[in-house]
């Protein structure tokens, strides 16, 4: 059974297209998040959904009983928890970084924060922007099993999974991990559509026969990146919104590099990286992820 926490100060640093809607789904749910973004829209719309408008990172955290971060990369959350978070937050608060970055900076920084006596963990998300907006986020979270029960209700109000990944740094490798699957079975869902059109097999019927065989994923069968063809996918609105391919590629690098740390071999996740990063050096970045089949098929042009 979901425990649940009374009205809380909750402190919200990053109010990107991910944090946004989680910092107003905490508010929505009546509790008290102070909430702080470099961006003024970012932070008038946070406004807008019932948080309340801090100065600064530090200001936001002030008093905070949590304190949850969605920032771009692993530079950014070492800076603003070693500049900002660490003098001012109460030694009594849990922090909850939920930014998507790489292994050792979440361990850096939770070891920064054991060593001043304060409670952390890595909380990683899955399930993009709709699912940030609609409160439907799995988490994946690194931390201790004490950390971890007094995470957990406060990240369920803004998703349907919260899942202990194990220590410190553990919910930045199933992330990555994660996606890293999702990208190279995304670019062989896409090598698959191509070559079957190619071979004159009809999409939908190719994606009837799949979606019930062994080929079947869920790159295939809930994303397909044909338009008109399985469930409504970004495919039906020109690649637009979703998963953007420039994050798909952040994702894919941090996997690459955490393999390469550890001596484990990745030549899928790291090919999938290389078509991605060639998808991106053609300016589709800011398409959704499984645009990656026009490059394969040769029919992207660059915008």
């Amino acid at each position: 059974m979901e425990r649940q926490i009374n009205m809380a100060r909750i402190g919200f640093i990053g109010l990107g297209n991910m944090g946004g809607g989680m910092a107003a789904n905490l508010a929505a749910k009546g509790h008290d998040v102070r909430a702080f973004d470099l961006s003024k829209e970012a932070l008038d719309r946070a406004v807008a959904a019932g948080c309340k408008a801090a100065a600064s990172a530090a200001e936001a955290v002030t008093d905070a009983e949590f304190v949850v971060t969605m920032l771009p990369a692993g530079q950014h959350v070492r800076s603003v928890y070693e500049n900002e978070v660490f003098g001012s937050v109460p030694a009594s608060a849990l922090l909850m970084d939920c930014s998507t970055i790489d292994v050792a900076s979440a361990r850096a920084v939770n070891a920064a924060a054991a060593a001043k006596g304060i409670a952390m963990v890595d909380a990683p998300v899955s399930g993009g922007i709709a699912a940030a907006n609609a409160g439907t986020l799995t988490f994946m979270v690194g931390g201790s099993a004490e950390h971890f029960a007094r995470a957990e209700p406060v990240l369920a109000l803004m998703g349907k999974a919260v899942i202990h990944a194990g220590g410190a740094g553990s919910g930045q490798a199933a992330k990555i991990v994660n996606n890293m699957i999702l990208g190279a079975t995304m670019v062989a869902t896409c090598e698959a559509f191509a070559l079957a059109q190619k071979l004159g097999l009809d999409p939908q019927t190719f994606f009837d026969i799949s979606s019930k065989a062994s080929g079947q994923s869920w790159s295939m069968t809930s994303y397909c990146p044909l338009p008109g063809v399985g469930p409504q996918s970004p495919a039906d609105n020109n690649y637009d919104g979703g998963f953007a391919a420039g994050l798909m590629l952040k994702d894919l690098k941090l996997a690459v590099e955490a393999a390469q740390g550890v001596g484990a071999s990745v030549p899928m996740g790291g090919a999938a990286e290389h078509l991605y990063q060639a998808f991106a050096n053609l300016g589709g970045e800011g398409k959704d992820f499984s645009a990656i089949i026009k490059l394969l098929d040769g029919s992207y042009r660059p915008q």
